[in-house]
């Protein structure tokens, strides 16, 4: 390899290769030797597999699109980054995401565990971090989250469009004649100097049988045709027409339906059960004991979700705390206690001297446990055979469906195959698995027929691995109209251990970084700054919540700030942007008055706003809040925000995904929580877990910079900053400051 392409080979990127007369598939993957190309499986007559992304044969493109889309836009994006290269119109391709392998691992979804602030891009942290993708590859870490798809795919997707593209060529020279660099590409062709265009299906045949082409070098930005200019997503004609097909709309022939009741105190048993009034049903086939519930099968879907309503059933206590309170009491038992510090990775100055005496600040922080709630329940179709499993459903941990489905039918994994489809809303629901667990055990006491699954909504509610609750403790001291000391201890369960035990079936051992991940690694300098991270008891199962741990976290270190600099007496966005160490954080903010046209946080009386920082995923994001104080409630009348993502691929998709992400974080603000009585989550509908109204969303100003060093993801980065943004606004419009979320238990919003 030649050019760029050996400066990534020294950084251990390999291309793998394979063929089979008849057609030809590109891709590249991040390796330090081959994985296994999972295109190679069941290829058909006229099909080849070189490497995993590109397939083309006679009958046209079809792009290989593995990271999962839940409604962000990934397939339509991942398939822009490799058409960029490949000089086609994406819209023309077959999208897929193909069957899962370990060759379309995600190393940098690893990234966001190294011990460094995101804005430390030395050489170490830089080493750090390339080290990630080891583990991630050994582990398969096939996995959608963490918004990591464009940085994951950013150089691996355009890579793979450039080698098919050169490879193509070549064999359009071998055929004509003529040198690959006399020859050119437009729209699925190859253009010979004399304006002969042959077409990339005429082509794959004979580019099969050839090496691939590695000595490529990747356009220039100046030259994108696509990229960083406003795209129609792929997606989009097909979900504004209801024509999309998610999981949930799949048909299978012959296929039965299935609900569940499962113990409502999680992870606890069955005592007993009776089912004899659903038995005698209309529709019911079947009713069957799954791990800690009971399944019935029918004819459709409603008459299985009314039989299974109609069984008596006698649960199992639940294995953690039984109320809220009791809840809170253990996670507030912990903090501040050093028996359970699980880690300090900020600890700078002396804060324990500094806060020895004087005018000291300490004030305490709660946010609750929340629930995913996305639109689609939880659903998958799955057949058992003696000789094969298949399973449908939309998942972002494709790899680990397949391997838990294998170790529970006790089929080799090569046997079980995973068919993943378009996802109606995860927000890290879907990284969980237990919903296609049970359509495996349902499946394999009817062996040979499809079963689909769906839970209903109040399953899917009250049985989600939530976001953890936490608590933190903010201390601190203020000196000369700034702000001098920052102590914030924040305590909850560890989510790591928790997701990964489910994931892998091994206990993860160290500390857990997202207790405190969005309080630690903020970019500020404060002379005596500290940030602790306390483990409370593992209780209510917990998992990733759209921004992970930097979600409950934002609020708690955005907060005591505010509250710190108020005490200053200082101008809340000028003390953020003083205290600020890291350039392109200071910027963002730096802009977030300008387009705010920012002079204090008194607007007129009862009209105050609020400002907000929280850099997370590398993202640095300022949110300035503008609301008023009605005699019925707070209006949100205005929100800007401003992010920096490096290059900005799809500038139209990104403002919906920063839109939408703050109205994420606004809305659970403002009026969600899941509690719990007699061991069982309260809230199973959205009744009861109201987000914003359409009437509530305020008037947005989105703008993003292109300062920052790397490119970026943006589905998460809008979330954390939204609800301090909000809190810190009621504070300047009314006087009251509110530390505990939801909003709503101490005042109304209009």
């Amino acid at each position: 390899m030649m050019g760029r392409l050996r400066t990534l080979t020294r950084r251990t990127f390999l291309i793998g290769s394979a063929a089979v007369a008849g057609g030809v598939v590109f891709g590249t993957y991040l390796a330090k030797r081959p994985v296994k190309n999972p295109l190679l499986t069941d290829l058909q007559q006229g099909e080849a597999a070189i490497t995993p992304y590109v397939k083309i044969d006679s009958s046209g493109v079809t792009l290989i699109t593995p990271r999962a889309d839940k409604g962000q836009g990934a397939y339509s994006l991942q398939a822009q980054l490799i058409a960029e290269e490949l000089d086609i119109d994406p819209a023309s391709a077959n999208l897929s995401p193909g069957l899962p392998g370990p060759a379309y691992y995600n190393g940098t979804v690893m990234e966001e565990s190294v011990p460094f602030p995101a804005y430390n891009q030395g050489a170490m942290a830089e080493t750090v971090r390339r080290f990630m993708h080891v583990p991630a590859k050994l582990l398969a870490m096939q996995i959608t989250g963490g918004s990591s798809t464009v940085p994951d795919s950013f150089v691996k997707l355009r890579m793979a469009g450039a080698i098919a593209r050169e490879t193509l060529k070549e064999a359009a020279a071998q055929q004509s004649g003529i040198a690959r660099d006399q020859l050119s590409t437009e729209n699925g062709f190859v253009v010979l100097p004399d304006g002969t265009r042959l077409p990339y299906t005429e082509l794959a045949t004979p580019a099969a049988g050839i090496e691939p082409v590695t000595d490529v070098e990747l356009r220039s930005k100046s030259d994108w045709k696509s990229l960083g200019k406003p795209m129609q997503r792929i997606d989009m004609p097909a979900k504004c027409t209801g024509t999309e097909q998610y999981g949930i709309d799949l048909q299978i022939e012959g296929m039965v339906h299935a609900a569940v009741r499962a113990n409502p105190g999680l992870g606890a048993a069955v005592e007993s059960y009776d089912a004899t009034a659903a038995e005698s049903m209309r529709g019911v086939q079947k009713v069957l004991p799954i791990e800690n519930g009971v399944a019935v099968v029918a004819d459709n879907t409603w008459r299985a979700w009314r039989a299974v309503d109609a069984i008596d059933i006698q649960w199992a206590a639940g294995p953690y705390p039984a109320s809220t309170d009791e809840i809170f009491a253990k996670i507030e038992k912990v903090i501040n206690n050093e028996a359970h510090r699980d880690h300090r990775q900020r600890d700078e100055g002396d804060v324990e001297s500094a806060l020895e005496d004087g005018d000291i600040f300490e004030a305490q922080y709660k946010v609750p446990y929340l629930a995913h709630a996305p639109m689609e329940p939880m659903n998958a179709i799955v057949k058992v055979t003696d000789d094969q499993c298949e399973i449908w459903t939309g998942t972002q941990i494709p790899l680990f469906v397949r391997d838990h489905a294998a170790a529970l039918t006790g089929l080799d994994k090569e046997n079980v195959f995973v068919y993943v489809q378009p996802i109606g809303g995860s927000f890290g629901h879907k990284l969980e698995d237990t919903h296609v667990l049970q359509a495996v055990e349902i499946a394999m006491a009817l062996k040979g027929t499809a079963v689909k699954l769906v839970w209903s909504r109040e399953e899917d509610m009250t049985h989600d691995y939530l976001r953890p609750g936490a608590v933190a403790i903010g201390r601190g001291k203020v000196a000369d109209s700034k702000v001098d000391t920052f102590d914030l201890s924040v305590a909850q369960s560890a989510l790591l251990p928790d997701w990964f035990g489910r994931l892998m079936k091994i206990n993860i051992p160290g500390p857990d970084a997202t207790i405190t991940t969005g309080s630690w690694d903020q970019p500020f300098d404060i002379p005596n700054y500290r940030v602790t991270g306390y483990r409370a008891p593992t209780m209510v199962p917990i998992s990733s919540w759209r921004s992970v741990g930097a979600s409950g976290n934002g609020f708690f270190h955005d907060s005591l700030l505010d509250e710190l600099i108020h005490k200053a007496g200082a101008d809340p966005l000028a003390e953020r942007i003083r205290l600020c160490l890291d350039d392109t954080s200071r910027k963002v903010l730096e802009k977030a008055g300008e387009i705010s046209d920012w002079n204090g946080p008194s607007i007129s009386e009862n009209r105050g706003r609020g400002v907000a920082f929280c850099l997370s995923f590398g993202v640095p994001t300022a949110v300035v809040t503008e609301v008023t104080n009605t005699d019925s409630g707070i209006k949100i009348d205005k929100v800007y925000v401003v992010v920096d993502v490096g290059d900005v691929l799809d500038p139209v998709n990104l403002e919906a995904q920063v839109f939408g992400g703050v109205i994420f974080g606004m809305a659970h603000a403002m009026n969600c929580e899941t509690t719990f009585e007699n061991h069982a989550a309260q809230q199973n509908n959205y009744h009861a877990f109201e987000g914003m109204r359409l009437y509530q969303v305020p008037e947005f100003e989105v703008v993003a910079l292109s300062n920052a060093g790397k490119i970026r993801g943006i589905g998460e980065p809008g979330v954390p900053p939204a609800a301090p943004s909000l809190g810190n606004a009621i504070f300047a419009a009314t006087g009251r400051r509110i530390r505990e979320l939801p909003f709503n238990k101490q005042i109304d919003f209009v």
